[in-house]
């Protein structure tokens, strides 16, 4: 699922990316700490693999930020 950002279309993931960059996380920390591996990260970046609501809270509060922020 895509939305728009200032003109640009952006992605579920790639909003997850920027908040993960944001808070100076690389890809192995945030998978460790929401108890994933890498790879996942990396396919939820990508869009090729969907969250599930229980990671998307995980994933919200290790990033500090509200599971709605991932479509804005």
């Amino acid at each position: 699922m895509a939305y728009k950002r200032r003109g640009e279309e952006v992605s579920v993931g790639s909003n997850i990316k920027f908040l993960r960059m944001m808070k100076g996380l690389s890809q192995e920390e945030l998978a460790e700490r929401v108890n994933v591996t890498k790879s996942m990260i990396s396919q939820i970046e990508r869009g090729t693999k969907n969250l599930t609501m229980e990671l998307s809270v995980e994933l919200a509060r290790e990033l500090g930020c509200d599971i709605r922020d991932f479509v804005k």
